[in-house]
Order: structure tokens, then sequence, then C-alpha cells
């Protein structure tokens, strides 16, 4: 049978400040009328039932996730104690999961990602199933580059294809991290080169073997864990081994070590939502090119933008080209072509001691 994971712990740091730590990225309504991780559920809930869903998340964020998704049983929102990147994120989902399905196949994606039209994506996710289901195969979605992006991870594929429910499927060859603007430009050209779209399917056995013969450490601390599940000991057990586990990537850990990675080419859509130039790809612009989440009047104003809430009217004379964020204790002016540095800028805060804006 088929589960999902939907990892929702991260911080969103490249979307303050209209992203915080209690309302991060996945619990903004950033295209759309519902929240990020409003739409995955969405997406995937006609073919994967509720009860099948997980989320896991951070124990700040629990609670208002919950909330936001009313339609997932209470215990299927997972908490994590410490953030340990998605390698320990994986597995202790794969371990829940595997304690009340050994049996399972388990998609693996994010809360933040926009893809469209759903129906498509579906469809590949059911491709995915069968070939973890029968081949033992640990299964990604390569999303096909539309330009030499530096902001992603590439998946290098084998040239011979094989057609699976008419999906092309190719053998990994290997994983690169975000390379630098040339090489980008030779995986385009290349043209057997993805983007790694950070999903993935396997089946619980699948990916607890290759933990346990790639991250053994891991595989302890999370046998550890499975004998506590459903005891009084569940909670204190998972905190003391969460404070062992490496940091570290599924990717780092398993993806680029394992045997029998799969990769089937997507023909969906796909965003994951990055920065905040996000905004700008994904929602329609005036006929001046700027982009207005909120009230704003101005003039000479081209290329921009901007955001705020239905009470503050933001304006502007002669911008160009800027990022504009109000909110009710922070205003951000930032160049547009300075974006991914936003994540410097939380920092600085915290080093200037205003972590409390974050």
């Amino acid at each position: 049978m088929l589960y999902a994971v939907i990892m929702a712990g991260g911080s969103g740091t490249r979307f303050w400040p209209w992203s915080r730590k209690e309302t991060p990225k996945q619990l903004l309504k950033i295209t759309g009328q519902e929240t990020m991780i409003k739409q995955t559920v969405d997406r995937i809930i006609g073919e994967i039932p509720s009860e099948n869903i997980y989320v896991v998340t951070t124990s700040t964020l629990a609670e208002n996730i919950e909330k936001e998704l009313s339609q997932i049983p209470a215990k299927n929102i997972i908490s994590e104690p410490f953030g340990r990147n998605t390698a320990a994120c994986i597995g202790l989902a794969a371990a829940i999961i595997s304690k009340r399905d050994p049996n399972a196949i388990m998609a693996v994606m994010t809360a933040d990602h926009i893809i469209e039209p759903p129906d498509l994506f579906l469809k590949a996710l059911k491709c995915a199933e069968e070939l973890a289901t029968e081949n033992s195969a640990l299964v990604t979605f390569g999303i096909k580059p539309t330009d030499p992006s530096s902001n992603y991870g590439y998946i290098q594929r084998n040239e011979d294809a094989t057609n699976l429910q008419n999906f092309p499927v190719y053998d990994v060859k290997c994983f690169t991290e975000k390379p630098d603007r040339i090489t980008a430009e030779n995986f385009l050209k290349s043209g057997s080169y993805y983007w790694n779209s950070g999903m993935f399917v396997w089946s619980v056995n699948t990916i607890l073997e290759n933990i346990k013969t790639l991250m053994p450490d891991l595989s302890q601390g999370l046998e550890r864990i499975g004998k506590s599940l459903e005891t009084p000991d569940e909670s204190s057990v998972i905190c003391h081994e969460y404070e062992k586990f490496e940091n570290i990537s599924i990717d780092y850990g398993i993806m680029e070590k394992a045997s029998n990675v799969k990769i089937i080419e997507a023909d969906f859509t796909w965003d994951d939502v990055g920065s905040w130039l996000a905004v700008e790809r994904l929602n329609k612009s005036d006929k001046n090119g700027n982009t207005i989440l909120g009230k704003h009047c101005g003039f000479d104003t081209h290329g921009n933008i901007i955001i705020g809430d239905n009470e503050r009217l933001i304006t502007t004379i002669n911008v160009s080209d800027m990022i504009i964020v109000n909110t009710k204790d922070v205003t951000m002016v930032c160049n547009k072509n300075s974006a991914e540095d936003i994540k410097k800028l939380t920092e600085l805060l915290k080093e200037k001691g205003y972590s409390s804006y974050l």
C-alpha cells in the first residue's frame, strides 16, 4: 500500500520576513488561496487516503500544522526533537510506517513545492510505486532543466531508457550538488542531466536496508526507536537517539552511494519556490511588471516584487527591480539580484541581537 511522507520542518529563511519560526514557508499562501502544505496534501489525497499521509516537522511547528491539516490524523504528525536533515527525517518516518505496515511503499515529498498539473504528478507517482514494488528500486523524479540554474542539484542518467506506464525510466549515473554556472551550462547542453526534485519513492524495507548498509549508526538508532514506539518511553528514546544522529541529507547519506537507483523523467512542471523570485514566477504581474500581493500605490515603479497585507498601504516612486516586504513589525527592501542573500541577513540579525524578529 502507498503511503506519503511530507517533510515540513524547514525554516524558510529565504522568505523572511514573511516567513518566521512559527509560520515558515510551508504555512504561507504564496500562490493561490491555500498554504503550501495544504496544497501538497490536496494534490495527493485523492490517490493516498488521509490515514496514510504522514507529516514530519519540528516540535515548534507541529501544533500549527495539525490545525492546518485537519483532514490528517493527529497521530500522523511526527515531531522531530531536533533538525537532523533529511536522512534522519526519512529514517524516522520509515521506522514508524514499517511498524504499522512492513510492506508499505513510501512516497517522500516536501511541503513547499509547486507541482502542476496534479494528475500528471499522480501518474508519475503510480509509475514510481510500481518500480519500487517490483524492482526494489530507490526511485526519484527528474525535472528537465529549462535553464542552467546553479540553485539546484543535478542528477545524471545513463543513456538507455526503459518505458513504464508511458514514462521514460533510467538508471542513475551520479548526483551532483549545486554546480557553478559554467558547469550547469554544460549539464544543460549534454541533455543527460535533470534537476533533483528532492522527491523519492521506495519500499520501507528497501530504504531501511540501505540505511543499515550505508549509514549503520543511523540504522542502529532507528532500531532502538522502533522498539520504543507505542510505549511510554517513545518520546525520550527518540530524543536520546536524535542527539546522536548525523546531520546529513538522504542524497549524501544514501542516494549517491546506493545501487539500483532509478529516475523517472517527469512531465509535470515543478518549482521549489526557493526564493522571493518564485513569487514573481508563480503570480501574475501588472502592466509594469510588478508582482503585488497586498495594497500598493505608486508611479514610475517597474519590475518589483511588493508584498504586504490589506491593512498597510505600500507606496513607491521611481523604484525598479526591488523586493519590498512589509509586515506588522518589519520592513525589508532588497535588490532582486540579491534575493539569495536574505539568508545571510537572517544570520546577521542573530548576531546583532534581533532574533525576536526571526
